[in-house]
């Protein structure tokens, strides 16, 4: 187990959470700072309806990964090779600019005695997706968390994602895709087992490359 890892998960925060009505007058004074009325008949509901957003695309901050993980299967007959779950719709929110990053994320893990349903992989990868993320720290989240709980013989978190961030403003530069991966235990030691993980996310035409 690697002692350069993030921490498991964020830790909530301390501060006060403002009021429904306080996040709708917020939403009111970034409508008037770019320059439009937001008390024209258009822009009536869009407070509420920016703050019903909120709740769906901020949902992770409820959701504790660990908790999602702890029911396991022990009888798996001996099954020992990877599980991989791959391509994973992938929505967060970049934490500098709060523009979209939409990709796909592939999470394949060696078992140890026991396996977890295919499903709560999936819903680790949304726990921390639906948060202010970088996709460095999402991408280690994910595997730190399934390798502290899961403790398999190795964790393999890839993720492919566009950053609204840098295709709709700033360098402009629609069609740019982001990679990073987490590897740890066989995948980051035996160069083997990486390429044959490598190999089953590429067999759908999936331009990743190890090193």
């Amino acid at each position: 187990m690697d002692d350069d890892r993030d921490v498991r998960f964020d830790a909530p925060s301390r501060a006060k959470k403002p009021t429904r009505a306080e996040a709708e007058d917020a939403v009111r004074t970034l409508l008037r700072w770019a320059g439009d009325d937001p008390e024209r008949e258009g822009l009536l509901d869009t407070p509420s309806r920016v703050t019903r957003g909120y709740q769906e695309w901020f949902s992770g901050y409820a959701i504790d990964p660990v908790s999602v993980l702890e029911r396991t299967f022990e009888e798996t007959d001996g099954y020992d090779e990877i599980v991989l779950l791959r391509d994973i719709r992938l929505e967060s929110t970049c934490e500098h600019h709060m523009a979209p990053i939409i990709g796909r994320v592939h999470v394949g893990y060696l078992p140890h005695r026991r396996v977890v349903g295919i499903s709560k992989l999936a819903r680790v990868v949304e726990a921390y997706a639906r948060r202010l993320q970088i996709q460095e720290k999402l991408t280690a989240q994910i595997a730190n968390t399934i390798q502290d709980v899961l403790r398999p013989r190795g964790v393999a978190v890839v993720i492919e994602a566009a950053h609204q961030c840098m295709t709709t403003r700033g360098v402009h530069k629609p069609g740019v895709t982001m990679v990073t991966s987490r590897m740890l235990g066989a995948f980051r030691d035996d160069h083997g087992t990486r390429r044959e993980l490598l190999a089953m996310i590429n067999n759908r035409g999936t331009a990743i490359r190890t090193e």
